[in-house]
């Protein structure tokens, strides 16, 4: 990363707290990048019931309910990090394979465009890496 570019993102940053600020005093300790770790992954069958049977009898299963929003995060790009990695857990947890990830990813780099889908990969392989960490 460029200096200039990193001093762009950190105006950003900071210019984005100062206007969180004015909205809402209380969230001005708010971390994003650690707000993964607060949503923890659900059981297959919390997921199952909450995604597939309760709310959707019919149709689509907890699995290709959270593929489906797979693609729609991977195509918001960057600003759907934390949501991103939440929801990969929560697709292997229901049940689909990190092959079955990444091709959703992938398909989604017609809509998104190919940074949004690179940066959506590298976030499920970081997933990856710490769901093969935790089982080793």
């Amino acid at each position: 990363m460029t200096e200039p570019y990193a001093k762009m993102i950190q105006q950003m940053m900071e210019s984005s707290q100062e206007m969180l600020r004015a909205f809402n005093p209380a969230l001005e300790q708010f971390k994003v990048p650690g707000l993964d770790k607060m949503l923890p992954t659900m059981s297959k069958d919390m997921m199952e019931m909450w995604f597939g049977r309760t709310f959707n009898r019919e149709g689509l299963d907890a699995k290709t309910r959270l593929l489906v929003t797979v693609a729609a995060l991977t195509v918001l790009g960057a600003q759907a990090e934390p949501q991103l990695k939440t929801t990969v857990r929560h697709a292997m947890e229901a049940g689909a394979t990190q092959r079955e990830i990444a091709e959703v990813i992938w398909q989604m780099s017609m809509f998104g465009g190919l940074p949004a889908m690179q940066k959506a990969l590298e976030i499920a392989q970081s997933v990856f890496a710490e769901t093969e960490e935790k089982n080793a």
